[in-house]
């Protein structure tokens, strides 16, 4: 076992651990990252092997590299005493190839003449090959993190090396790739596309990859298609607004695949009301990657009449020449208001009944930070919800949530129900418009139970 050093984007710091602990399960590498910290952007792991620490992070975007540890301590003389101790070994495999170092820190800095002083003081290393500041063969790295403490007689923060690495570069992620996808690079986008970096680490959450059926029962302009196909799955997306599916002739979801050459990955979109989705029960996915509609920009409706009552004995309109209404390509079908909250339990279900054994669901709920609390995270009895990750914004956030399907035929220990509405009496929507403030009464809700 070696130890490694895995150096994180100082973004979405909730996000970072949960995309680690999905791409270990992808590639089945073994690693325990119960050291993580949200707060540093370094994460010390053990790895069985090199290739082990390429897989890890070849494909994240929350992690920026990765490097084999030579030697770790709290000063540059215990770095010292650790790297002739650990690594001397490993000295004349690389005395004879080119290589550069590097010196990265993390809450300080020192001045570019100490930090000469620092990498010609690993001169005992004794490196015969060729200095090359590009494309060396090999990356040898300082690695610093720094502490701050108060001095009380001179009331002013010091600052102070906590910890000190010494590592060989091995591999660097695609945290590059956020650039490609940048939405204002993208042809085709709508006010509600979802931003590239989240899509591509929600595809990475929900071990989109090759040989996988991924599905976007929220699609819009294919944000998390486009995401999950980049990472080799079959996407496969349907909305309740056809305008967004459909596009222009040259500008549509296709044209996103064609401008990022993966076209071979696209099934297909379609349009529906989710709430009455046409794919046959049989059918499995692998991966459900989405963004529900909050109501925000709209309220949040489903097809359907607000009085079903009033035209349950009525017949279908016919028009003049005989034609039923609701068959005419231009007919559009009436809607009806809906709660977010059931939309999220109606999801659930559907992930239930279409998702392969341990497969994933991953979407996303706004929520209030003024009363959030658990009982505003759906369950279901077939889905273990395995991580909750939050991006806060000033008043509320948006939680990632994501659910594995329970291997079929084995028990819950919930009780077995088929479908769970929850009704709050305020919406997030209600909330949105009315600026986040303290309501007047404390939030209730009532429960309500339907059989599907």
């Amino acid at each position: 076992m070696t130890q490694y050093l895995i150096l994180l984007a100082q973004k979405h710091e909730s996000f970072r651990k949960t995309e680690l602990e999905a791409l270990a399960e992808l590639e089945h590498v073994s690693v325990d990252l119960a050291h993580h910290d949200d707060n540093v952007p370094l994460l010390y792991v053990t790895l069985e092997c090199e290739e082990d620490a390429r897989k890890l992070i070849r494909r994240s975007i929350l992690a920026r590299s990765i490097f084999e540890v030579w030697g770790r301590g709290n000063s540059l003389d215990t770095l010292h005493e650790d790297v002739k101790q650990r690594t001397s070994h490993l000295w004349p495999k690389y005395k004879h190839v080119s290589f550069k170092f590097d010196v990265i820190s993390y809450q300080g800095s020192r001045p570019k003449e100490e930090q000469r002083e620092i990498i010609e003081s690993f001169s005992y290393v004794d490196f015969d090959g060729p200095i090359r500041m590009k494309n060396p063969e090999e990356v040898f790295t300082i690695v610093e993190e720094y502490k701050y403490t108060t001095d009380l007689l001179e009331s002013k923060e010091r600052r102070e090396l906590k910890d000190i690495c010494f590592g060989r570069f091995i591999a660097s992620s695609q945290r590059d790739i956020i650039d490609q996808y940048d939405l204002k690079k993208r042809k085709y986008i709508g006010t509600t596309s979802f931003d590239a970096e989240l899509a591509l680490i929600s595809s990475n959450i929900g071990l989109a990859a090759p040989g996988k059926i991924v599905y976007d029962p929220f699609a819009g302009t294919g944000s998390f298609l486009v995401a999950a196909s980049h990472f080799g799955a079959m996407a496969v997306g349907s909305d309740i607004d056809g305008r967004q599916i459909r596009g222009t002739a040259k500008s549509n979801i296709t044209t996103n695949y064609s401008q990022y050459n993966i076209n071979s990955q696209f099934l297909d979109t379609f349009v529906c009301d989710f709430t009455h989705n046409p794919l046959r029960p049989s059918f499995r996915l692998d991966a459900i990657i989405c963004d529900p509609p909050y109501g925000v920009r709209e309220g949040l409706k489903v097809l359907g009449s607000r009085n079903a009552e009033r035209y349950a004995d009525k017949l279908p309109t016919r028009l003049e020449n005989g034609d039923l209404s609701h068959l005419r390509p231009d007919y559009i079908p009436p809607k009806k208001p809906y709660h977010f909250d059931a939309l999220l339990d109606d999801l659930l279900c559907f992930a239930a009944n279409h998702l392969v054994d341990n497969g994933r669901l991953c979407c996303w709920m706004p929520t209030a930070n003024e009363d959030y609390g658990e009982r505003h995270i759906p369950t279901h009895p077939d889905m273990n919800l395995i991580s909750n990750c939050v991006q806060e914004f000033s008043k509320w956030s948006r939680r990632l949530l994501t659910y594995k399907r329970h291997p079929r035929g084995c028990t819950s220990s919930l009780r077995p129900i088929t479908k769970s509405t929850r009704i709050y009496k305020e919406q997030f929507r209600d909330k949105y418009f009315r600026g986040f403030a303290k309501a007047k009464d404390h939030e209730s809700v009532e429960w309500m139970e339907k059989s599907l």
